[in-house]
């Protein structure tokens, strides 16, 4: 399984957390070790300045550059945080 983040995966002061970083802490507290796939960039902006490997691949994968997103081993696709975190909670290892 492969997670790709923005660029990190620990806790912030932000209110409500990141949402990278709570898709990789709800994976982890279920027992899931996920590739994490660091996507610089920022997702708003024009695909020519979004060119890291992660950013490519997620919208190869989803259509659009948006992180977090988690490619599950049977190649199925779960895009957004609240997403991710909810088939964390339902799929523990």
């Amino acid at each position: 399984m492969k997670l790709y983040v923005c660029w990190g995966t620990f806790p912030t002061p932000r209110p409500g957390g990141h949402a990278c970083a709570n898709a990789y802490g709800a994976l982890r507290d279920a027992g899931h070790d996920p590739e994490v796939v660091k996507s610089y960039g920022f997702a708003p902006l024009p695909a020519f300045l979004n060119q890291t490997r992660g950013r490519r691949e997620v919208q190869e994968l989803t259509g659009n550059r948006w992180v977090p997103t988690l490619l599950l081993d049977d190649g199925s696709v779960i895009n957004g945080s609240h997403e991710i975190v909810d088939w964390a909670h339902n799929h523990p290892a």
